[in-house]
């Protein structure tokens, strides 16, 4: 662990952070200020991070997003007839996107053996082709 943390880059003005702040800015300029960020503001970023995780903790946009992630991506509304005929409209057309991938699987299938019978058909007339031609010089030749 040790050996780990003495081998970071820390923020602060070093000879490789330096040398990493111009290489960042030779090679793509956001780079190298973000670089510059780090080594001005590079002690107060994990404390920036633990109050920003502290406020999403606290928001209430969080217990929202958490509300919808544990229903099906749809919070009830209370409405229990409302509620049942979105649930079998949803099911329906998921159904409907299924069928509708399975066709375009098996169209993807038969454009690939199409395809496929084609190349086939080219090789072989390629190939007798190619027969006739080295029979016509070989005879010739000799």
């Amino acid at each position: 662990m040790t050996t780990t943390k003495s081998c970071m880059i820390k923020p602060a003005w070093t000879p490789v952070t330096i040398g990493l702040m111009v290489l960042g800015f030779v090679v793509f300029w956001p780079l190298g200020l973000a670089m510059l960020a780090y080594i001005l503001w590079g002690d107060r970023f994990e404390g920036m991070a633990r109050d920003a995780k502290d406020q999403w903790r606290s928001s209430p946009l969080k217990g929202a997003f958490d509300q919808m992630s544990n229903t099906a991506g749809y919070a009830r509304t209370g409405n229990v007839a409302f509620d049942d005929y979105r649930e079998r409209e949803l099911k329906r057309l998921e159904e409907e996107r299924a069928k509708l991938d399975t066709m375009r699987a098996e169209f993807d299938d038969f454009l690939r053996e199409l395809r496929r019978a084609r190349d086939q058909e080219e090789f072989d007339r390629f190939m007798a082709n190619r027969g006739r031609t080295t029979g016509g010089n070989d005879s010739a030749g000799l």
